[in-house]
């Protein structure tokens, strides 16, 4: 179910995606698969650690033009082959972050002939952050990955 969505604050996009539902929710759950799809290529995931449970780690390192950015942060939410819900509000026990920027909601869902209805909501704090998140490339952004995540996910088909 997709939770009610608020423009002023909330970004969204739906697309079905060319993979089962258990493959694409494993290429988001374990830590080997992340680097492969989670940030637009040339950038590049250079460490993951996945703790998944409700107020276990989810944390990354880019490497985006040159420069290292860790993004820390912990689910808030885990519905086996379902839902994902994670923050970088928080890191791991409960310790708010300084400046955080989002909270990410991912539903999927079965879709016809196998696929998946993948469903990406990025939820943020204030209607300014929304619209830097949303001028930052949010739908080029986030649609990228998700074309990426279905082009590894059929590869390990």
């Amino acid at each position: 179910m997709i939770p009610d969505l608020d423009p002023q604050t909330d970004l969204s996009f739906t697309r079905t995606l060319a993979a089962p539902r258990r493959l694409i929710w494993e290429c988001w759950t374990k830590p080997e698969h992340i680097p492969h799809f989670f940030v637009p290529a040339p950038h590049k995931v250079t460490a993951v650690d996945i703790d998944l449970r409700v107020g276990g780690r989810f944390n990354t390192t880019f490497e985006v033009e040159g420069q290292t950015m860790e993004n820390n942060g912990v689910y808030l939410d885990v519905v086996d082959g379902e839902k994902l819900v994670f923050t970088d509000a928080y890191s791991e026990g409960w310790k708010p972050a300084p400046d955080p920027f989002m909270t990410a909601i991912l539903l999927l869902g079965d879709a016809p002939g196998g696929q998946t209805t993948y469903n990406a909501i990025a939820r943020h704090r204030t209607p300014d952050t929304r619209k830097t998140h949303e001028d930052m490339g949010f739908y080029d952004g986030w649609g990228t990955v998700a074309t990426q995540l279905e082009a590894y996910a059929k590869g390990l088909m």
